[in-house]
């Protein structure tokens, strides 16, 4: 009986024990269920879709950026990128065909193949991106060839800009990503980029793709592309004319050339040279400088240089460097000394070369000086004495009220990244220090304190327009795929900084810089252009000793029309060196300005109104005078006010030079020959090079040629020759024009 009590015992608890043990594993089960489910059930759902799916990114398209006349300027095009999943190769065998092959075929290291091969448990490693359709079908030809199942080619996008280094600064470029890294391209990277796409498609277990299966595609969103304000043709105009600078008058800090629309703040041409090509910008696009950082033969000093070069070329001079913007600064002192009513036109001053200001003597750029002179003249001559004397009666308080109103204590906020801060104290002054009597009177003449390019050009567009401060910027509007207008920018008015009166009284003053001033190097025949030059000393600029090394910029600021103006043109130099030693804006810049405007303005749809001075001088065609009789050649000749010289005996024309359609001057000779095989008859073009507009066409005229005038030319009879179009000595046939330039002798800092 107490056997069987104790064999009950032991089978209850052996139950109870079972029992417990179910309980606590059913415990364990549920609790390891919930934890899968609950707590770690988005981790291995996503391992099963890895497993069980394949993720493909479909890249979206950037959107394109368009100058104002719709050229494109930036555009993405479709590439391939050539993806590895190194958990499907099938074996060590394949892994080595694949790198041998696709390192050959995308110039990629074999061993950074190799290394992404390794990775066994990735499904997705990018070979190469922006592959080119040449490059794709050798890769395309090599998968099927072989039965490679562990490549894949999927779609990618490359940025281009078809002009090259063409407005670089402001376009900027992308990174390998193809997320904006400079210029528009990182300003408006967010509206660019766009929304990539995903297909979703189901994979067996060797990793082959079952489309029929399962397969879901979340769609792509292109980015918007920007309209500019930019015009593609005036900025061609801005940069031929930059280089032509930097050539000839050896300028060895770059330079910036801008257009802007006075009226809107719309950037019609922003240059900086030395500039890059976006379609490569990592590397030194300036020839000299690469080869000098090459040479360095250290390493580790190399890539530093290497470096530094690179981020020279994309910094943005005109918006991100600062510089002391010398005389034209005093169209900003005369706007506001007007303004306060401080100073009129008929005032009288004395320039006797210098000025004492407490104990320092500050001198004009004529140190013999200007003797008596109207503050009109004195504007005119760029005259330091005479501002000096504007700036003590504008007084410390308002010249600061005017220049903080202007623009200058604070960035333009232009649309482009990397814009300079103005810091007080340190590019510009603050009351105490305007209230010495010599900081007042350096200040007033545009030294001791420094700007951006952009800054001083806004500031003179308010002087002009009818004195309101106007937001610079170069985007217009943003539109989407179907060209419909997402946002627009419109001209932004900040303040009213000068009245209506006073900005007319300034346009007349700068356009007499240009008829009677320092500013006859930028005077265009038909064209009335007001304008006002700078030269500035880089007094930061120092030896090892602490000597200055007498550096400059030369600088122009010139607006047109100057009855109804409408656009603005700056020209900067930083440091040149011309052969003639002259090294101001009046010598220097102004002809720069003026060879833009020749150009912008007709192409704008401004035609040439002529003085009758200026029309006896405008160039007329040569007529096409060959197979027509002796008589009548001479006649068409003689109604265009042009010469004839007839060689040979006969009475029908068989050969005319200058050819027809040529632009020759008013009073030019035509050379006709009547017989054929005559042989023509050439001189040696003489050298006329430092001489005047008279002095030049009495030398080239006797030796047989024409003479065309460019510059300032015979309206002004101080100007010389600084260029001819044809190297002295060279043999060329008589009755050829050869193109002179002439720049007024008239120096004005």
């Amino acid at each position: 009986m107490a056997e069987r009590v104790v064999t009950r015992q032991i089978k209850i608890r052996m139950i109870i024990f079972g029992v417990i043990i179910a309980v606590a594993f059913s415990a364990i089960i549920i609790g390891r269920l919930f934890y899968l489910q609950v707590y770690a059930g988005d981790e291995y759902q996503q391992l099963a879709q890895d497993q069980q799916l394949r993720v493909t990114t479909l890249t979206p398209s950037r959107g394109s950026i368009y100058d104002r006349n719709m050229t494109v300027l930036a555009q993405s095009a479709d590439v391939s990128a050539i993806i590895l999943s190194p958990a499907t190769i099938s074996g060590e065998e394949e892994k080595a065909l694949i790198a041998d092959t696709l390192s050959r075929i995308l110039d990629v290291s074999r061993d950074t193949i190799l290394a992404k091969a390794d990775m066994k448990e990735s499904y997705y490693q990018v070979i190469k991106r922006r592959v080119e359709e040449k490059e794709t079908e050798k890769v395309r030809e090599f998968l099927t060839e072989n039965d490679i199942r562990c490549v894949s080619i999927v779609k990618d996008t490359k940025r281009y800009y078809p002009y090259g280094n063409f407005l670089a600064h402001v376009l900027g470029f992308t990174g390998a990503d193809n997320q904006g890294l400079a210029g528009l391209e990182a300003m408006y990277d967010a509206y660019l980029t766009g929304t990539s796409g995903r297909v979703l498609s189901a994979k067996n277990a060797w990793g082959d793709d079952m489309p029929y299966t399962y397969e879901e595609m979340y769609e792509q969103e292109d980015g918007y592309s920007l309209v500019l304000t930019i015009d593609e043709g005036v900025q061609h105009f801005v940069e031929k004319y930059l280089d032509i600078a930097i050539e000839e008058y050896h300028v060895q800090s770059g330079a910036v050339g801008l257009v802007m629309d006075v009226d809107t703040g719309g950037i019609l041409a922003l240059a900086v040279k030395n500039d890059y090509d976006p379609n490569d910008p990592f590397t030194i696009f300036d020839e000299d400088k690469l080869a000098e950082v090459m040479a360095i033969e250290d390493d580790e000093e190399r890539a530093r240089a290497y470096s530094d070069a690179q981020q020279a070329q994309w910094r943005n001079k005109a918006i991100s460097d600062t510089y002391e913007p010398g005389s034209v600064f005093k169209s900003i002192t005369a706007a506001s000394a007007l303004e306060e009513g401080v100073v009129r036109l008929e005032d009288n001053f004395y320039c006797g070369g210098s000025l004492t200001i407490l104990d320092r003597t500050i001198h004009c750029d004529r140190t013999t000086g200007h003797g008596q002179e109207s503050f009109l003249q004195g504007f005119g001559n760029s005259c330091n004495p005479v501002f000096m004397e504007v700036g003590a009666r504008l007084g410390a308080e308002n010249y600061l009220k005017y220049f903080e109103a202007f623009g200058f204590t604070a960035k333009t906020d232009i649309d482009l990244p990397g814009e300079a801060s103005p810091v007080q104290g340190v590019t510009y002054h603050s009351l105490n220090t305007l209230s010495n009597a010599v900081s007042l009177a350096v200040s007033s003449f545009g030294q001791s304190f420094k700007v951006t390019p952009i800054q001083m050009a806004t500031a003179v567009a308010a002087v002009v327009n009818g004195g309101k401060l106007v937001q610079p910027h170069v985007v217009d509007t943003i539109i989407d795929s179907e060209g419909a207008v997402v946002r627009s920018y419109g001209t932004e008015v900040k303040r009213q900084v000068i009245s209506q009166e006073v900005s007319d009284t300034m346009l007349s003053m700068l356009e007499y810089v240009v008829t009677d001033g320092g500013g006859k190097n930028v005077k265009l025949a038909g064209y009335r252009i007001g304008g006002k030059s700078g030269t500035s000393e880089k007094l930061d600029l120092v030896d090892e000793y602490g000597n200055s090394l007498n550096e400059r910029i030369a600088s122009f600021v010139a607006v047109a029309p100057a009855d109804d103006p409408k656009y603005l043109v700056m020209v900067l130099l930083d440091q040149p060196h011309p052969d003639n030693g002259l090294r101001y804006g009046s010598t220097l810049a102004a002809p720069v300005c003026r060879e833009i405007l020749a150009d912008m303005l007709p192409y704008l749809g401004y035609e040439p109104t002529y003085s009758e001075e200026e029309a006896d001088l405008i160039d007329v065609t040569t007529p096409y005078l060959v197979d027509s009789g002796l008589l009548d050649a001479q006649g068409k000749l003689r109604a265009l006010d042009l010469e004839a010289v007839v060689k040979g005996d006969g009475s029908t024309i068989v050969r005319q030079i200058p050819e027809s359609g040529m632009p020759i001057p008013k009073g030019g000779t035509v050379i006709l020959y009547t017989e054929e095989n005559m042989v023509s008859e050439t001189a040696a073009v003489p050298n006329v090079i430092g001489m005047t507009p008279s002095q030049a066409n009495a030398t080239l005229v006797n030796a047989g040629f024409n003479i065309r005038i460019a510059g300032s030319g015979a309206t002004d009879g101080s100007a010389s020759a600084t260029r001819q179009s044809v190297e002295p000595g060279t043999e060329l046939e008589q009755g050829t024009v050869i193109e002179v330039e002439f720049v007024s002798k008239i120096v004005v800092n």
